[in-house]
């Protein structure tokens, strides 16, 4: 039951990544993160009462599990605003291999050295398999020869260690808890984006005041007028607020795996996320995967056996 809850949580945050990924090439990427909280938030404030049993606010707000949960929201928070950061500039087959791999490795790591979990022999094999599967399913097509961006990849490993501590202090809430620390998580998340997001927006607004642009002549370029993206239309807003919800999901149920099994097992099986885009580009758009990417996705579905029969 465990390692199905935490491959539902994989296939909920692929899902999100990919309309998450679309929407902060459209609108400013820091808002799109802040907007999907938002969301989150409202999801697991409705879900939590019936997850969770009648506890008093109190000795709620009091406990362990509370600050758990605050610290998870801090990893989603810095992990969300990079993650966005490095697919608005175009560099998602930077970022997403990156993140993911960092977002798995430090939580086997920590897991063994730390919360002293010990998978099986299978087990472990599955994990070895699955960390080079994920960095292989994530490849996009790109121009031979183009440039690796260190911006990006400085973004993905920001991104992957957000990730990794979102899932590792998650774990360590107590199942009395419900699904409470979540939605502590999205308050904290929402914090932590609004106090990145506010800067950039005033950056923002001081290099492109708010004035009419000058009438372009006809048959110029309009790049520059087009360089920076509207901030975050009320559809665009809408849009992030259910990616929002779809993450928070992935985490309600990344969360409910990890009572069920290992964290180690738990975090490997939901960090085979990134397969989602590719084989939704595979089944819905016709798209055919490259040699690399098909290496992956079978790797990935080795690693999910090995992982699940150990």
């Amino acid at each position: 039951m465990g390692a199905l809850l935490a491959l539902a949580s994989a296939v909920c945050y692929g899902i999100a990544d990919v309309t998450g990924g679309l929407l902060s090439r459209r609108a400013h990427f820091a808002l799109v993160a802040l907007a999907g909280q938002g969301g989150g938030l409202v999801l697991t404030l409705l879900a939590a009462p019936v997850f969770s049993a009648a506890r008093p606010v109190l000795s709620l707000a009091l406990s362990p599990d509370t600050a758990w949960g605050a610290l998870s929201g801090v990893g989603t928070g810095v992990g969300m605003v990079h993650l966005y950061r490095g697919v608005s500039r175009g560099a998602m087959s930077v970022v997403v291999p990156v993140s993911a791999v960092t977002g798995v490795t430090l939580p086997v790591v920590a897991g063994v050295v730390l919360l002293g979990d010990r998978p099986s022999a299978p087990a472990w094999l599955g994990i070895l398999v699955a960390v080079p599967a994920l960095w292989l399913v994530s490849l996009e097509r790109s121009r031979p020869g183009a440039p690796v961006l260190t911006g990006a990849s400085l973004d993905g490993l920001i991104a992957g260690a957000g990730i990794a501590l979102q899932y590792l202090a998650l774990a360590q809430a107590r199942p009395s808890a419900g699904i409470w620390p979540v939605a502590v998580g999205r308050v904290t998340a929402l914090a932590v984006i609004a106090a990145i997001a506010v800067p950039l927006l005033a950056a923002r607004r001081r290099r492109a005041p708010l004035r009419r642009p000058p009438r372009t002549p006809a048959g110029a370029s309009q790049g520059a007028s087009a360089e920076a993206p509207a901030l975050l239309p009320p559809r665009y807003a809408a849009g992030s607020a259910v990616t929002g919800m779809i993450a928070a999901l992935a985490l309600v149920l990344y969360l409910l795996a990890a009572r069920e099994q290992l964290v180690v097992i738990a975090v490997v099986l939901s960090s085979l996320y990134p397969a989602v885009p590719v084989v939704l580009g595979l089944t819905a758009l016709g798209e055919r995967p490259t040699r690399l990417q098909a290496a992956g996705l079978c790797a990935a579905a080795a690693a999910t056996a090995l992982i699940t029969a150990g």
